[in-house]
């Protein structure tokens, strides 16, 4: 395999047996984040269409498909009137919004949990947030024998990066796969993939993966 790469994470010894099977985690892939949404990324709806594509090709590559989106109901000072863009947004993902559900690209797809973060706080990473049953994405994915993810979506800046880097820290091999997502802007996306790096998450293209 080509494809920039730092030291890769270590398993977590106390996984489950079967944990070089290998999860799909689809990160925030809402309308909210694409171009006409509260807070678009550029090229937002391009990579909507492009990962629900390699799902459709890769969807026997995986042994689970997770989902996460930014569920907000009331999440404090992570939404302003006047947004720092670090710290404070404008609102959005806003908890039962058309907005919020998952791109209409992903509609038809097999997918095996949804996970919704950061209802009453700021919650950038996937690991932050819970299925409807209350499950977390790290109990998903344990149960499931995971122990590896590719990682896509939106922000790669932001919520594609704090998932990758808890998954390592979780003691996940973790690749983010950088053509199926998009930062907020180039120089957030450069120091995203450096942070990415020196933590052990794997760069590769879906080619490449």
């Amino acid at each position: 395999m080509t494809g920039t790469t730092g030291t890769t994470g270590t398993q977590d010894p106390t996984a489950p047996a079967g944990t070089d099977a290998r999860a799909l985690v689809v990160v925030d892939v809402q309308p909210t984040f694409c171009e006409g949404g509260e807070l678009p990324v550029q090229g937002g709806h391009a990579v909507a269409r492009a990962v629900a594509d390699y799902l459709r090709s890769h969807e026997g590559d995986y042994a689970l498909v997770v989902t996460t989106q930014d569920w907000h109901i009331e999440p404090g000072d992570h939404f302003s009137a006047h947004p720092d863009y670090v710290d404070s947004w404008p609102p959005h993902g806003v908890a039962g919004t058309e907005s919020a559900e998952l791109h209409p690209a992903l509609e038809g797809l097999t997918i095996g949990a949804r996970v919704r973060k950061g209802q009453y706080a700021a919650a950038y990473s996937g690991f932050e947030g819970s299925t409807e049953d209350g499950r977390s994405l790290e109990e998903v994915l344990r149960s499931s024998g995971v122990g590896a993810l590719d990682v896509v979506g939106l922000a790669e800046s932001h919520c594609v990066k704090d998932t990758a880097l808890d998954g390592v820290a979780r003691g996940f091999v973790v690749r983010v796969l950088t053509d199926l997502t998009a930062p907020v802007s180039p120089e957030l996306g450069r120091a995203a993939r450096e942070a990415l790096r020196e933590a052990g998450v794997l760069l590769v293209t879906s080619q490449e993966a």
